[in-house]
């Protein structure tokens, strides 16, 4: 926790971005120009619909994404990225789980099963079921 809490904080202080602001834009950057719904973006970083909301929000009145509604269902509002957004998306920011993947991934096959093996377990420790925050830093991508 304490890295991730560093880490946001350089992420505040090089960007003025948060860890989750960063991660939804990135996926918002990624879906390009035809945009993303909000289901879909939450349903990708495993946010609830209200967190998902208020970051957007927040992103919009930042000038980071702006939303269209679509021609064809006026209830579909897309989240396209703007220009500033994809200004700091061509700098490739390091999200903490990007660099974690990426090191996780060079282990041996057993390391990776001993590491996960002892995560799940801390996991289940710390009841983070109920928590919403567990779903991005145990990723189901990490399961073999």
């Amino acid at each position: 926790m304490r890295s991730v809490d560093l880490h946001s904080k350089k992420l505040v202080a090089r960007y003025g971005l948060t860890g989750p602001q960063m991660l939804l834009m990135k996926h918002i950057y990624e879906a390009g120009d035809i945009g993303i719904i909000n289901s879909t973006l939450a349903k990708q970083v495993s946010l609830s619909m209200a967190t998902i909301t208020s970051i957007i929000d927040r992103l919009v009145s930042k000038q980071y994404v702006k939303k269209t509604r679509s021609d064809v269902d006026k209830r579909k509002v897309y989240i396209l990225a703007t220009d500033k957004c994809k200004e700091i998306m061509s700098q490739k920011p390091s999200l903490l789980q990007e660099s974690f993947t990426t090191q996780f991934e060079k282990l041996q096959d057993w390391e990776q099963t001993l590491l996960l093996s002892s995560f799940e377990r801390v996991a289940r420790m710390m009841d983070t079921d109920s928590c919403e925050a567990s779903s991005i830093l145990f990723k189901d991508e990490l399961e073999h």
